[in-house]
């Protein structure tokens, strides 16, 4: 009964998050105008509107406030401005702005909202604001509450700009307003580590379901480890490239590959019950695939000029960071049922045919966008 109950609530995640709205970081850019500091904001606005917790949910459809997040999407650019603009005095006393140890409030500059798309899609606005400052000021500081979620904070206009990563509710060090702050390669790796993480646990439900699809086969840890390695090696290549700009290829055509890729290794592991030869090599293929799925969201926010390579790896150990937690979790689950002769039928079947069926839906939804 406990295993049944294990498989449906697999399931029942699964089906829940198919529809899945991710909470991105906003993408602030600062940058000093004579005696004003200036800030460009790129973020869907409807989820502040909503009054959506973004710090405490990775999913908008989880949050209590979904329906009226979703209502607000299908707003037309003027009505949602309009919303935004009445909104815009809660917010302002929510967001930190601090020069020289004085709190500056914000001014609402301009709202620009994009006519309304695919409202099964998030809709990313630009919101400018500024902070007037005064004479002889030096530093900054800046954060905002933790229910808008995560800010990207990058610095303009100065040599070795500030480039930060505040999770909701933080509040960046001091930055020099005349430059200088730039992050030293170590910090860079130290602070996109947990980034990386982040985007396996608890944000990546399809990389979750390709690693437990590898995991479901296995009955031994060898093969899986192999197959984790040539898993890792191939969207590390991919990450790489894209990353860098030598490799770019549209969404709509990633993310319904990466579903296929999901059902495919669940497929496999019904109808074909040993590890055959050719197992690492798929992998290795569908692995391409998911590094350009991690670009993706590296590209929503990059990575710091100065620091990109130690950024880059220290997102990279993050992910499989993330990946080895996934198969730690899942072993300490189902794994001592390796051994016994029910293991393939009562857990490795079932787990596989839930994940199948996810992968399978996703293709088709994920094409019909």
């Amino acid at each position: 009964m406990t295993l049944a109950a294990l498989l449906s609530s697999l399931i029942t995640l699964m089906a829940g998050s198919a529809v899945a709205h991710e909470v991105l970081p906003a993408i602030a850019d600062m940058e000093r105008q004579g005696d004003r500091l200036e800030f460009t904001v790129e973020a869907p606005l409807e989820g502040y509107v909503a009054g959506i917790d973004l710090g405490a949910v990775a999913d908008t459809d989880a949050a209590p406030e979904a329906g009226n997040y979703d209502t607000l999407r299908a707003l037309g650019a003027q009505e949602m401005e309009a919303r935004f603009r009445a909104f815009w005095p809660d917010m302002a006393g929510r967001i930190e702005i601090i020069v020289d140890g004085a709190r500056i409030p914000p001014v609402l500059d301009a709202v620009e909202v994009p006519a309304p798309g695919d409202i099964t899609l998030p809709r990313p606005a630009t919101l400018r604001f500024h902070a007037s400052l005064p004479d002889g000021a030096e530093t900054v500081q800046v954060g905002w509450d933790t229910g808008f979620g995560t800010l990207v904070l990058r610095q303009q206009g100065v040599e070795k700009p500030y480039d930060g990563y505040l999770e909701g509710g933080a509040l960046s060090d001091p930055i020099r307003l005349a430059g200088g702050d730039q992050a030293s390669a170590w910090e860079s790796f130290v602070a996109y580590i947990p980034v990386g993480f982040d985007h396996i646990l608890p944000k990546g439900l399809d990389h979750i379901l390709f690693v437990l699809g590898l995991f479901f086969l296995a009955a031994r840890l060898r093969p899986l480890l192999w197959q984790v390695s040539a898993f890792t090696l191939a969207h590390t290549v991919t990450l790489a490239l894209a990353a860098l700009g030598y490799v770019s290829v549209p969404a709509y055509i990633v993310e319904p590959l990466i579903a296929a890729s999901i059902a495919f290794v669940a497929l496999e592991n019904i109808f074909f019950p040993r590890l055959g030869l050719w197992r690492p090599l798929v992998v290795f293929g569908f692995g391409l695939l998911h590094g350009l799925g991690f670009a993706s969201v590296l590209g929503e926010f990059g990575l710091p000029d100065g620091s990109f390579v130690p950024a880059l790896i220290g997102f990279n150990i993050g992910v499989e960071l993330g990946q080895l937690t996934v198969i730690a979790i899942a072993f300490i689950v189902v794994g001592l049922a390796w051994k016994r002769d029910w293991y393939r039928q009562v857990v490795a079947v079932p787990a596989s045919a839930a994940i199948a069926l996810i992968g399978a839906y996703w293709v088709v939804e994920r094409t019909m966008l």
